[in-house]
């Protein structure tokens, strides 16, 4: 950068470095010179790198922790069609988030954040299903409870979701814990058993969770962009490529892209096409099989899959990207996130 102080992507991407670690000054001072509204890579990739928002978290820490013991637990008020439980936001009264690996921060539903008074920094474009763009502002809120334990300062994003909570057979839908508040965490999205479990982020930790009984698959994974957790696959007779793990993917185990289910053979099946909803707005949903799929070790046969339209992170990151796992690939595990080691645990 000192050779090249025009090079605006080394400082997005030191200062997407700096925010990973919860140095929000540092990620913000980064930034200086860079024109972040306009800046394609901030634009595509890590939409939440907002200087006012970072800012707004001087003299604080975020994501502090608060509560005893080494982890906490917390039921699923259902498990499908993806995992539903109870938080607080602010200290207030019990509202009901739906959790999406598929998202970065926290979410809020926008009217949820009006209600809240929750302080609004600035707009940035999301990507979404299909190729989907939707505004999606950014803010932050004092504390978001979960169990036993309330994690405080947490910047959040903020976009239309209640709309959604028919889908969810819930009377109302006010959030997303997305994949930021995971990797502060050794966490557990335990389906078999209904819950989510959160245990500090320290060797202790998944000393004891390795000790504990049953067999687990560990798989390698990186993480793209500011969220997308991704490792070694298989889908059919194809060579190994890279997928991505998107809890979020309701109603399928795996999406591909439309380049990969070509090479790959399979057929759609546009006689059962229908319209479903996503966070851009409405979709034409058709579903196909995948006869073989594999991430990492664990091989699964004739996985439900469904195209919604073009996949737009296939070439964004750099590499090829061929598809995504979703919820009903991951529904038979306990599946944990060790961001330490950057590995998950399918149990």
């Amino acid at each position: 950068m000192i050779l090249r102080p025009n090079e605006t992507d080394a400082k997005v991407m030191l200062a997407e470095t700096f925010y990973r670690r919860d140095d929000f000054q540092k990620a913000g001072a980064a930034l200086n010179g860079v024109n972040v509204s306009g800046n394609k890579l901030v634009i595509e990739q890590y939409p939440t790198l907002n200087v006012a928002m970072l800012e707004s978290f001087k003299g604080q820490t975020p994501y502090k922790l608060q509560g005893n013991g080494t982890s906490t637990r917390v039921k699923f008020l259902k498990t499908d069609p993806l995992p539903v439980l109870n938080v607080r936001v602010n200290g207030g009264k019990e509202v009901t988030f739906f959790i999406d690996t598929g998202g970065s921060e926290v979410t809020l539903d926008t009217d949820f954040a009006k209600e809240l008074g929750a302080p609004q920094f600035a707009a940035v474009q999301g990507t979404f299903s299909g190729g989907q763009h939707t505004e999606v502002q950014l803010g932050r809120i004092e504390s978001l409870t979960i169990g036993d334990w309330t994690i405080k300062n947490v910047p959040t994003a903020m976009l239309p979701l209640r709309q959604l909570s028919g889908g969810f057979g819930v009377k109302q839908i006010d959030g997303i814990i997305g994949t930021t508040l995971f990797y502060h965490f050794l966490a557990t999205m335990d389906y078999p058993r209904g819950e989510l479990v959160l245990r500090r982020k320290d060797a202790k930790s998944l000393e004891e969770f390795k000790k504990s009984p049953g067999k687990r698959v560990a798989v390698p994974i990186w993480m793209a962009s500011d969220h997308f957790m991704v490792g070694w696959g298989r889908v059919e007779t194809l060579p190994p490529t890279l997928l991505f793990v998107d809890s979020g993917l309701m109603g399928a185990g795996v999406k591909l892209a439309e380049s990969v289910i070509k090479e790959a053979g399979i057929k759609l099946e546009e006689n059962k096409a229908e319209e479903g909803a996503g966070g851009g707005g409405k979709l034409k949903i058709v579903p196909y099989t995948v006869h073989h799929l594999s991430f990492g070790d664990i091989k699964e046969e004739n996985v439900p899959g469904l195209y919604d339209g073009p996949f737009p992170w296939e070439n964004m990151f750099g590499f090829h990207l061929s598809g995504m796992i979703g919820h009903d690939f991951l529904k038979p595990y306990a599946v944990t996130f060790d961001f330490t080691n950057m590995q998950i645990f399918l149990q």
